[in-house]
């Protein structure tokens, strides 16, 4: 997600607060966020879901719908999110 520059300092605000309840939802096992070390704009979630079934309740959730409205409105460009599979987990 890239933020317009005024808008940073808010969405970690916000997150700070979502971050619990996203946590929380169930088949949520592992969140996180992650912000570029190259453009202070930049900021990534990664989560990891027991199920599509789960992420997709989460996405027609109503903390989705608290979310989601919200951070579109901060955004300087596009969003982008990838479904992905671990073929092998390195530990």
């Amino acid at each position: 997600m890239t933020f317009r520059p005024e808008e940073c300092e808010r969405f970690l605000e916000l997150f700070e607060g979502w971050r619990h309840k996203i946590r929380a939802f169930p088949g949520c096992r592992y969140l996180e966020l992650l912000h570029a070390t190259d453009d202070s704009r930049v900021f990534m979630t990664y989560s990891e879901w027991e199920s599509e079934t789960d992420l997709g309740n989460y996405r027609k959730s109503d903390v989705f719908a608290s979310v989601w409205p919200t951070v579109k409105t901060m955004f300087e460009e596009p969003a982008e999110a990838w479904t992905m599979d671990r073929p092998h987990r390195m530990v």
